[in-house]
């Protein structure tokens, strides 16, 4: 059996308010290209399949045109594609009973029976080879949220009520398959040990208990899929457990590796071979600096001028960060006549100070903080500081874990 593994497509972002279709456009035709080619048994998609829990319309409109095509493309092929913490795990199950016409199964939630035991079967997805016989069985576990796996059954323990979860579907999933059936897990997780891009990836959980244990996954499972991190990578080095990692660089912090999907080959429960498969890059993200704006300035009349020609879509998208020695109320005039008749487009301006001194709005190191780049913690923890002179207390972080994780539920509603 053949599987490609991949994951954080982030349908509908924006780079600092520049929307990214095109990009999103043309991974999805370079991915309907392989899938014609290879012709693999399976397509999993790990989770935060768009960047907001209410994605704009065109985002789902490329997702589906997608499935459409693959299925028109390739009748055989199977999708499995689970809810991320980006995503709305209702929004992305509406569709289900029209996308398992097309072979796609789409899991946001786990549910619960009345007996208080986890509803494994809807989570069970058989996976035909090309013969048409059942060569495994996929365990999706979209991205849980404390509020599904605590309770009275399960407690107060959010990464226990996660281990139950995984326990269980493997359990059932062991009682299900057939000898030389192979187990797939596909999850939207931080895993311990990760890398993680600062920039792009939202916290998951607030506190110190995020990050789960390899061990959730046992020999058993002969492959897990995971999404989350946008880096493709191992956990601890192993070659069963992967991210994919993101199609397209999300942020700027993302721009010195290959993106790439996962190429998996499996002989009944053995895993054989897990091969990279690099993305082109659509549109490259470039950045200038940290440094003096006598420096940038002279870098941006450096870069090519405008081909009439060429794509502008396909023109890179670009960060300047700038090191003052004093305020420069003109700076973004500054750039942007550097930048004037330049192939390059303007996402952002960074502007930091030697010696800051405690300069308002800066940190200690001098460099000035956007929001954008802070996470909810870490403002309240700011704003705490700022309040009452002291660092925020552990208890303090997890009620505001809860007040906020309940405020991501309620605007997951449709």
């Amino acid at each position: 059996m053949r599987l490609f593994h991949t994951s954080d497509w982030h349908l509908g972002q924006n780079l600092h308010g520049q929307e990214r279709d095109f990009e999103h456009g043309c991974f999805l035709d370079w991915l309907l290209r392989q899938l014609g080619l290879e012709k693999p048994d399976v397509l999993l998609i790990a989770g935060d399949i768009f960047d907001t829990v209410n994605p704009p319309v065109k985002a789902q409109e490329r997702l589906y045109d997608f499935i459409v095509s693959a299925h028109e493309q390739q009748p055989a092929l199977t999708i499995v594609m689970i809810a991320g913490n980006h995503d709305s795990g209702s929004r992305i199950e509406l569709p289900a009973p029209l996308m398992r016409r097309l072979r796609t199964h789409a899991l946001g939630r786990v549910l619960w029976l009345d007996d208080g035991q986890l509803d494994a079967e809807r989570l069970l997805i058989p996976l035909p080879d090309a013969s048409g016989e059942i060569a495994g069985w996929c365990l999706a576990l979209p991205f849980l949220r404390p509020a599904e796996v605590t309770g009275a059954h399960l407690g107060d323990n959010y990464l226990r009520g996660i281990g139950q979860v995984h326990e269980w579907l493997i359990e059932a999933a062991n009682a299900k398959r057939k000898p030389g059936q192979a187990l797939i897990a596909i999850s939207h997780a931080h895993m311990a040990g990760g890398s993680v891009s600062e920039d792009s990836e939202r916290s998951l959980i607030i506190g110190n208990a995020e990050a789960l244990p390899a061990s959730l996954f046992g020999p058993s499972i002969s492959y897990v899929a995971l999404g989350h991190l946008h880096k493709p990578q191992k956990v601890n080095g192993e070659e069963r457990i992967r991210y994919s990692g993101s199609p397209i660089p999300l942020s700027f912090s993302e721009i010195s590796y290959q993106h790439q999907i996962l190429d998996i080959t499996l002989d009944g429960e053995t895993l054989l071979s897990v091969e990279p498969r690099l993305i082109p890059r659509a549109v490259n993200l470039q950045r200038l600096g940290p440094a003096p704006l006598s420096d940038i300035l002279s870098q941006l009349a450096d870069l090519p001028n405008i081909d009439l020609l060429a794509d502008l879509q396909r023109q890179p998208w670009l960060e300047v960060r700038v090191r003052l020695d004093e305020p420069q109320p003109d700076l973004r005039q500054q750039i942007e006549t550097a930048l004037q008749g330049k192939a390059v487009r303007l996402v952002r301006i960074a502007a930091e100070y030697a010696g800051s001194g405690g300069r308002d709005g800066a940190d200690d190191s001098g460099q000035l903080i956007e929001l954008d780049q802070l996470t909810p913690q870490e403002l309240f923890s700011r704003a705490w500081l700022d309040s009452y002179g002291s660092a925020v207390d552990e208890q303090t972080l997890k009620d505001f874990a809860l007040l906020l994780q309940d405020v991501q539920q309620e605007s997951e509603q449709p």
